[in-house]
């Protein structure tokens, strides 16, 4: 087999910034022919060119630049067919003359490197040295196979891409506090979530009667709008025709979406897979289900959803407290999380329980008994002061947020 490598490396800033994706091989394998393919195919405004330490000079493994952005005038042409194309060709050479590229391979392999120039740049000293560096760095890494898996899982979910202007939050580091946005109006659901504190472990829901009041598009949008990178959940609770109501909330940018656990198994599996294709999250709601029947559907289903939520409902919680006799076998009777560990198993996701939840006791039994997600409504969106309320969750949690990269000897 062929061999085939792919590397990316970006160095630098402002106009002059530098970033390289390039593929190294054999040539008579993909890159070899993609290679041949560059030098006769032309595209108008990415014409490759011959990287060259100087005319006549040709590194080896002989390597192709391909502008990545349109080349629009001579100006823009010089800066490719000059410090950028010396850059790469010496990157190249140096490569080959340090050992990082294997000795017998340099006149079998051949090098394409797509190379960024934006049209407004012009140190030529900086152009030069930038793209130098980030050819090294990206030969080095598709060499070495970089990033080693690892490294990919530790840190897929703590980075942040220096061009956007947020960092998408995602569930890697529970536990995390849950603010059930239960409520009929807008105006106050926009109020609540301006004043939560800014933290990485607070995640948005948008309850079923704001959804029903005002629409999927409407509410997860103006959530949006206020938190281009959180995690917004909306709570659908389907039962029915579960495709069509995942499809909705993931074309309006939810994360997640909810599916009741006493809407039939097919159901529940077609909203599952619906979630997988769109690439959201499926959350179960085991509100009012029976905990046998429950955990033995949860066992059925050939895909699992991310995250059960153990569920007490605001109605049953306020019939109880009048009186009520509790509905035996059902989520209402729940006193302690005694399903999470067991369900986790099953599942392979995380554990979420509401109902009723508040700082202190209440919230160091759901965390001892390993919930991942700690749901609260009235006590935080009820406050006279939602930004102090939502942080005695926080404080009590006594859990922040690992940001440090981890490093190890092929950390290129």
């Amino acid at each position: 087999m062929a061999d085939f490598f792919v590397g990316e490396a970006l160095q630098g800033k402002g106009n002059e910034l530098a970033h390289i994706d390039l593929m190294i091989g054999d040539k008579d394998g993909p890159v070899g022919f993609a290679f041949a393919n560059g030098m006769t195919q032309l595209s108008k405004g990415h014409t490759p060119v011959l990287a060259l330490i100087k005319p006549n000079l040709q590194p080896h493994p002989r390597t192709l630049i391909v502008p990545k952005v349109t080349i629009e005038n001579l100006d823009q042409a010089g800066k490719i067919f000059g410090p950028a194309q010396m850059a790469v060709a010496k990157a190249v050479a140096d490569a080959a003359a340090e050992g990082d590229i294997p000795k017998d391979k340099l006149m079998n392999y051949v090098v394409i490197v797509s190379v960024y120039i934006h049209p407004k740049a012009e140190s030529e000293s900086k152009i030069y040295y930038y793209n130098y560096g980030a050819t090294r760095l990206a030969l080095k890494r598709a060499l070495s196979n970089y990033p080693p898996m690892k490294k990919l899982i530790a840190e897929k979910d703590r980075a942040r891409h220096p061009v956007m202007k947020f960092k998408p939050q995602t569930l890697w580091n529970p536990p995390y506090v849950q603010i059930a946005l239960d409520v009929g109006s807008l105006s106050t659901a926009i109020n609540i979530v301006e004043q939560l504190p800014k933290s990485e472990r607070m995640i948005i829901e948008i309850g079923t009667p704001y959804i029903k009041k005002y629409g999927i598009e409407e509410t997860v949008g103006k959530m949006r709008e206020l938190k281009p990178g959180g995690y917004i959940i909306a709570d659908m609770k389907t039962l029915d025709v579960g495709r069509a109501e995942v499809n909705a909330a993931a074309d309006a940018t939810a994360n997640a979406c909810v599916v009741s656990g006493i809407a039939p198994i097919d159901t529940v599996k077609e909203f599952i897979r619906a979630c997988n294709k769109r690439g959201i999250h499926a959350w179960i709601d085991s509100l009012n289900t029976n905990q046998i029947k429950f955990i033995a559907m949860l066992e059925a289903l050939p895909e699992k959803p991310k995250v059960v939520i153990l569920h007490r409902g605001i109605d049953q919680e306020v019939a109880q407290k009048e009186g009520t006799t509790k509905k035996e076998g059902t989520s209402a009777s729940r006193s302690v999380w005694g399903d999470i560990k067991k369900i986790k198993k099953i599942t392979g996701g995380l554990v979420a329980v509401a109902g009723g939840l508040k700082p202190g006791k209440p919230l160091a039994e759901a965390l001892r008994a390993g919930a991942d997600i700690i749901i609260v409504g009235r006590y935080i969106y009820r406050a006279s002061d939602p930004h102090r309320a939502a942080m005695r969750f926080l404080d009590d949690m006594e859990i922040e947020p690992d940001t440090m990269r981890l490093f190890d000897k092929l950390d290129y």
